[in-house]
């Protein structure tokens, strides 16, 4: 019988440098309440956000992807040549075919290495580490890059109060390779599609284009064709993380072989301030390790929020290269992924 050959790779990986393209505009509450029926008092409260990005001009998912992944691969010293795989984790890339991650290889003059997308919502970037650093260690690839990247705001409705002021645009990426300290533990991760319904999108691309098609020859004044959008329940989705996600984090700790002592940055998913606050404190991590606070200029930008939060702490000095840091992210699907890194260097070129 013939044997099939098979492939080994390195036991240890860590991300080698992170990059990061934040959005020009810059978006306010008081902004957002010239159309949300809302006030920034009562954003700020209850989310934690103050301004956000939003794409403008010649800003596209793919212009901000391509510039965080330039950045991350000239922060990380890595030669272009070496990346074998690109991974890009997004929820918003414009359409199902093709998909983003080849045409933004291409961009960056890496045109025929493996590129796909990967979609799991504010989760995304959890996945998409787990799944580069398996493939590294598998032997299918020695480099990747990954991107997390969304813009967010081309699928909310503007009135609706329980999207409109959450979500903004951006791109973080980050070159993982291998290491001689492993840097990346392995992925705690899970999903609850019986909860699903509780952040989607709010018409299928099938039924929209029937209503279009119905919608042909009548006045669009009278009966427009409307829009699709991104709804969630709030409540729901917040009893569903006040449940999952402290246990998550505990075994993201056993798994990682470390204690809650060990950990000095906490970054998780930046989607509301209160919820961060409330993780920290159930999860019994001292008052004075930093946490990432990104949210409050930059809002919650899905698969994107990681990396961008990683990367304005390394960026400012709140959080060292070096030092190890609990990853959390977590969303639509409901689903969530987690890790204990240790952070890359702090970059050369900043997004702020």
């Amino acid at each position: 019988m013939v044997s099939i050959a098979g492939k080994k790779g390195h036991d240890n990986v860590a991300m080698l440098g992170i990059g990061a393209y934040r959005p020009t505009r810059v978006v306010s509450n008081d902004e957002v309440c010239e159309v949300l029926d809302s006030t920034d008092e009562w954003i700020f409260e209850r989310s934690g956000i103050r301004n956000r990005r939003w794409i403008s001009g010649d800003e596209s998912l793919r212009s901000i992807s391509v510039a965080a992944g330039r950045r991350a691969l000239r922060n990380s010293g890595v030669d272009p040549s070496r990346i074998g795989a690109l991974i890009l984790a997004t929820s918003s890339w414009p359409m199902l075919t093709p998909h983003g991650a080849p045409i933004v290889a291409s961009d960056l003059g890496m045109n025929g290495i493996a590129a796909f997308d990967l979609t799991s919502g504010c989760g995304g970037f959890g996945y998409g580490l787990g799944v580069a650093g398996d493939m590294i260690r598998a032997g299918s690839a020695e480099y990747v890059l990954l991107i997390g990247a969304e813009t967010m705001t081309i699928g909310i409705d503007p009135t609706d109060r329980g999207t409109a002021f959450i979500f903004g645009d951006g791109a973080g990426a980050v070159v993982i390779g291998p290491s001689e300290e492993n840097g990346i533990s392995p992925t705690v991760w899970g999903s609850d599609g019986e909860n699903a319904e509780a952040i989607r999108q709010d018409i299928n691309f099938v039924d929209y284009m029937q209503r279009a098609q119905d919608l042909q020859g009548t006045d669009p004044k009278v009966e427009p064709v409307g829009r699709m959008a991104l709804r969630m329940e709030g409540p729901r989705v917040f009893r569903w993380a006040a449940v999952t996600l402290p246990r998550a984090l505990s075994t993201a700790l056993d798994v990682a072989g470390v204690s809650k002592d060990d950990i000095e940055v906490f970054i998780p998913h930046q989607a509301n301030a209160r919820i961060n606050e409330l993780m920290k404190k159930n999860l019994g991590l001292a008052d004075d390790i930093p946490m990432a606070g990104d949210i409050e200029n930059t809002g919650n930008t899905s698969a994107a929020s990681i990396p961008l939060a990683m990367e304005e702490m390394l960026a400012t000095g709140k959080a060292k290269g070096g030092q190890l840091a609990l990853l959390l992210g977590f969303g639509a699907g409901l689903s969530y992924a987690g890790q204990v890194v240790i952070l890359p260097p702090a970059p050369a070129e900043s997004s702020l």
